[in-house]
């Protein structure tokens, strides 16, 4: 028995058009500034857990708040014993507490861009009018920002213990505003290099391995270097030295330009010409982080 063949549908039932709602987008168009503004936003609440779940906040705010405690101490102490001065400069801050500023920076760095890259979400930002150089001063302004409210925040604290405990207000006022400007430096050099190293790489955990051991090597081989030539003698190269790692360009800075006490060995701090160039690697170092980001982004939004 012949099997029966299927009858062609007539030429009005084999197109239809089903009307399942959608409608077109009227509302105002906000733009690449709209869209750079809110992942600012979204990245910097990011760097402390706000909007996260309640474990990812535990470790930022807690190196927030062990980050300002010394300097709550240094208040209290100032205060009860009538001091002339505070214990600590404010230039001096964030090189004593170098290693919390590490920590946080190899926690959050990771944080901002490695999902990204994990979950493969670059390309969906691109998809949009945001463009590669908002997606990157997006998040290069976002850790910059909460590198700096974490290391701006012990020297609010000590501005203000040390007016009450009126001390000189034209001397604290000139020592907190150098100590701003160390801290600016410091956040957006830290940011750039944080950026870089956790861009290499989508796994959280390798990036912040790699931030803390690029950090921790450089600062022990130039601390090490520094320690011997002063051994020997040479103490010109001790400036020189100074270059290699990132928190001792930030010392090297400050002490030629913002009347900060060296933390080199002996004290032996930069020359205003050395300091010249201590500036020169630091913006350098800055700009490269910036561009070493705006490269690999476009790449991996292809």
């Amino acid at each position: 028995m012949a099997a029966e063949q299927p009858t062609a549908a007539p030429p009005g039932e084999q197109t239809r058009i089903h009307n399942i709602g959608y409608r077109t987008y009227d509302g105002p168009r906000l733009g690449r500034a709209y869209a750079r503004r809110s992942l600012y936003s979204q990245s910097l609440r990011g760097a402390y857990g706000l909007g996260r779940s309640a474990k990812s906040k535990v470790l930022p705010m807690l190196l927030f708040v062990v980050m300002c405690l010394p300097a709550a101490i240094m208040v209290a102490v100032a205060v009860v014993t009538k001091a002339n001065d505070l214990p600590l400069d404010y230039t001096r801050y964030a090189i004593v507490m170098q290693a919390l500023i590490s920590l946080y920076l190899a926690s959050q760095a990771p944080q901002s861009v490695s999902r990204d890259l994990r979950f493969k979400t670059v390309p969906l930002y691109f998809s949009r009018p945001i463009e590669t150089a908002d997606y990157v001063r997006a998040k290069y302004a976002a850790l910059a920002s909460a590198m700096f409210l974490l290391t701006a925040a012990p020297l609010l604290v000590l501005y203000a213990g040390a007016l009450l405990a009126k001390l000189d207000f034209a001397d604290q006022t000139e020592g907190f505003a150098q100590g701003l400007v160390s801290v600016a430096l410091l956040s957006l050099l830290f940011a750039g290099i944080g950026l870089v190293i956790a861009s290499v790489t989508p796994r959280r955990g390798f990036g912040i391995a790699a931030v803390i051991a690029v950090l921790t090597i450089t600062y022990g081989a130039v601390s090490t270097l520094q320690a011997i030539a002063e051994v020997q003698g040479s103490t010109g190269a001790i400036a020189w030295i100074g270059l290699f790692s990132p928190i001792t360009l930030i010392d090297g800075v400050q002490t030629a330009f913002l009347g900060a006490t060296s933390a080199y060995p002996g004290g032996t701090g930069p020359t205003t010409a050395q300091g010249v160039v201590h500036l020169l690697v630091t913006l350098g170092l800055i700009a490269a982080s910036y561009g070493l980001l705006m490269r690999r982004y476009k790449k991996v939004g292809l």
